[in-house]
């Protein structure tokens, strides 16, 4: 025991009358180096201010941010086999979930939610980072799919906010399963005439984004995020050549063409609630001539609502 630590500081900063300060008060900006108050980057949506470099952001702080009113809903997580391989590296697979449950909160890496963006009524699907990288497994897939299926069932576009190392190891071929699955369930919601809209987050890598995550009607990016099948030191190594400054982020991506647009987060509700009024046959608050890249002629034909 330090009994420096334990007992004598204590007892000074009780005589000082001294209060313990939260340890992330200020949060240093990766790319400034500046220090952002905790409260103000939150109110941010986590994207430093005088930077614009977008920090991570809990799954449900972006619920919160983007749905109206933060007000929605959450669609119950489906039962699957918790660990069907007993598969252990350094631990055991069920004691890595059961700490991960504690820590998250959560099932699993997959939010299902329902609610509206100016009024109009989505599904939303989101992968949670915080939750062993957001990997793909079997109650992900899971998931997923009962995401699609709802927004099949309610007439509703989904949007999927994609945040992911790729699939999950401990679950092995199981895991690489969910890779065909939740491409059904894509091709399923677009034979129903439903917009589905790709947000591809930091990072959004592996199996993940050789399946679902770049199978959508437009795929918008967040400033900076990597997005990629493989590492670029694993590619460098096996095509023996210096990749590009900037290879697999999202600006680089938008350049030749991978993703549609490049869009900050506290511009995305707009962004995105304009695009579906657009592919559902409502009034949009913006003119399709005025989106960027020509993207409208690009856009599926609105819905045609049900006599």
């Amino acid at each position: 025991m330090n009994w420096i630590t334990n007992y004598v500081r204590p007892k000074i900063n009780s005589m000082l009358g001294r209060r313990e300060m939260p340890e992330n008060l200020w949060i240093k900006d990766p790319e400034s180096g500046e220090m952002v108050f905790h409260t103000d980057l939150e109110k941010n949506q986590w994207v430093a201010p005088s930077s614009g470099h977008h920090m991570r952001i809990p799954a449900r702080d972006r619920l919160r941010f983007f749905f109206d009113d933060g007000v929605y809903e959450t669609l119950e997580q489906p039962r699957v086999a918790t660990d069907p391989l007993k598969f252990r590296d350094e631990k055991r697979y069920v004691d890595r979930l059961k700490e991960h449950r504690a820590k998250t909160g959560q099932d699993d890496a997959i939010i299902n939610a329902l609610g509206k963006i100016e009024d109009l009524p989505i599904v939303v699907t989101i992968h949670d980072f915080s939750f062993m990288g957001g990997s793909l497994g079997m109650a992900a897939g899971e998931a997923i799919i009962k995401g699609f299926e709802t927004a099949i069932a309610q007439k509703k576009p989904l949007v999927l906010f994609a945040a992911s190392g790729g699939a999950r190891m401990q679950e092995g071929i199981l895991s690489l399963m969910q890779l065909p699955r939740t491409t059904v369930a894509v091709e399923m919601l677009k034979e129903a005439g439903l917009p589905y809209i790709v947000v591809l987050t930091n990072p959004t890598t592996g199996g993940v984004s050789a399946s679902y995550a770049m199978l959508g009607d437009i795929h918008i990016a967040e400033p900076g995020a990597l997005i990629g099948f493989a590492g670029q030191r694993v590619i460098e190594q096996t095509i023996r050549e210096k990749l590009p400054e900037g290879f697999q982020r999202a600006e680089y991506l938008k350049t030749h063409g991978m993703v549609d647009m490049v869009v900050p987060r506290t511009e995305l509700k707009s962004t995105i609630a304009r695009l579906l009024k657009m592919m559902m046959g409502e009034p949009a608050t913006q003119k399709p001539e005025e989106l960027p890249n020509g993207l409208a002629a690009s856009l599926p034909a609105p819905v045609e609502a049900e006599s």
